[in-house]
C-alpha cells in the first residue's frame, strides 16, 4: 500500500494569494487521492496577509492559524496535517520541514539573519530546507537564485509550473545528487494535476516526513484524473524543451 502526501500548500489564513482556509481542504484532498498534506503558508518576508503591526507572538499566532484549523478538522480520520514555512529571500524560496510554532517564537530576529544563519538556525532546530521551484519564472521576477550550499533537497515538481521550469528543476537535482520533492503548490481548488510524495509507509509527524526524505524514500509523483504517475516516468518532466529565460545567479 502506498500513502501520498501533498507538501506545498497555502491557506488564506496567511497566505495573501491563498483563497482557501485550512479547514476546508480535508475532505477535498482526500478526495484527490492525498493521505495527508503540509501546510506552508508564505512567512513574513514572502507573500503573506500577515499584518506587520502585531506583537511577534500575535504575527506567529495567526501565521500558523491555517494549520492549526486543518488539523483540527482532520482529528478523527485518516488523513494527517503536518505543519511547514515557505520562506524567501530575494525571490528564492524555500520550505523548511521539521520545525514547529515554538521554534519560530523563539527566533523573532529570524527574517534578520542571512541564507548561511537561517539554514543553521533550521539544522539547529531539526529541520531541513528545500529549495522551492528553483527555475521559477514570475512577472515580478528577473532572476534565478540557486544557493546549493543551503539545500537540503530540491523540488523538482511544482504543479503551478509549466513542464520546462520543473524539467530543469530535476536536471539542477540531479547534478547536486540531493533528495527531490513533488508538490501542488495550491492555493485554491482546481481539477487540474497535483502534485506530491509517495511513500510505503504511513508518515506520521513532518520530522518523520524529513527523515524519510532524507533518506531517500520518497517518490515525487504527479495525480490527475485518477492516476497517480512517478515524475521519473514522464519525459516532458525530465526533459527541458529550452533552457531559462531568466538569468541564473549561483550564491
Amino acid at each position: 500500500m502506498a500513502y501520498i502526501y501533498e507538501t506545498h500548500s497555502h491557506t488564506s489564513q496567511a497566505s495573501a494569494c491563498g483563497r482557501v482556509q485550512g479547514k476546508d481542504y480535508i475532505d477535498y484532498m482526500q478526495k484527490e487521492g492525498f493521505d495527508g498534506m503540509i501546510i506552508t503558508d508564505h512567512f513574513f518576508n514572502g507573500n503573506s496577509c500577515v499584518p506587520k503591526d502585531l506583537t511577534w507572538k500575535e504575527r506567529v499566532d495567526m501565521y500558523v492559524s491555517g494549520y492549526e484549523d486543518a488539523k483540527k478538522a482532520a482529528d478523527g480520520t485518516d488523513f494527517n496535517v503536518m505543519f511547514g514555512i515557505e520562506y524567501n529571500f530575494h525571490g528564492d524560496e524555500y520550505l523548511i520541514y521539521g520545525v514547529d510554532k515554538m521554534w519560530l517564537l523563539e527566533n523573532e530576529d529570524i527574517m534578520d539573519k542571512s541564507r548561511e544563519e537561517v539554514y543553521a538556525c533550521v539544522h539547529d532546530g531539526g529541520g531541513i530546507m528545500v529549495q522551492a521551484h528553483p527555475y521559477r519564472e514570475r512577472d515580478y521576477l528577473d532572476t534565478i537564485y540557486l544557493m546549493p550550499s543551503i539545500t537540503d533537497g530540491i523540488e523538482i515538481y511544482n504543479a503551478a509550473n509549466e513542464d520546462y521550469m520543473n524539467a530543469l528543476a530535476y536536471c539542477y537535482a540531479k547534478e547536486m545528487k540531493v533528495p527531490v520533492t513533488a508538490g501542488s503548490d495550491i492555493h485554491f481548488f482546481y481539477d487540474g494535476p497535483k502534485g506530491g510524495m509517495m511513500f510505503e509507509d504511513r508518515i506520521d509527524t513532518v520530522n518523520d516526513y524529513a527523515k524519510a526524505l532524507m533518506a531517500g524514500k520518497g517518490i515525487p509523483v504527479v495525480l490527475h484524473g485518477g492516476k497517480v504517475t512517478p515524475v521519473e516516468e514522464q519525459a516532458n518532466l525530465r526533459i527541458p524543451e529550452h533552457g531559462p529565460q531568466f538569468e541564473v545567479v549561483n550564491l
